[in-house]
């Protein structure tokens, strides 16, 4: 659900992980394959030894390496579109930045459960990232937890 063009309701189910999160009115929540419910929020960027989530298909190798250079001792990992923020969201990660085109409707659900993680989701100049837009495709982007 966007609202005013901020993403205010979202849902993100991978089923081969056996795992759902939910983000909304600033709580959020992942349910395990058992049902098992927790409340999650975001960490704080450590001064040294973030991790960082990329696409193995979708990565800048020119850009990505430049960018984590201001982020000393940091870690790559790798993961899918929506899981990425929902990785930032329950605290299993720090940054998602995103090099290339996505559209609204790839990133709007886990926005929102981020948002309500505590973290936030930029343009390179620090804008939020807007929806609603009258094209859907994104600009480039940073997913993080807390500052």
């Amino acid at each position: 659900l966007i609202k005013d063009g901020v993403p205010a309701v979202g849902v993100v189910l991978a089923p081969a992980l056996g795992v759902l999160w939910s983000g909304a009115a600033g709580q959020a929540f992942r349910v395990d394959g058992q049902g098992g419910r927790r409340a999650i929020a975001c960490r704080a960027l450590p001064a040294s030894g973030a991790v960082v989530l990329t696409s193995r298909s979708h990565r800048n190798p020119e850009a990505l390496p430049a960018w984590m250079a201001q982020f000393p001792e940091s870690t790559l990992d790798f993961g899918g579109s929506s899981l990425k923020f929902c990785k930032v969201a329950d605290g299993s990660a720090d940054l998602y930045p995103r090099f290339g085109p996505t559209s609204e409707w790839d990133t709007a659900a886990a926005s929102a459960v981020l948002l309500a993680a505590g973290g936030s989701v930029t343009t390179f100049d620090g804008a939020p990232l807007a929806y609603a837009k009258p094209e859907f495709r994104n600009p480039d982007f940073i997913a993080r937890g807390k500052a």
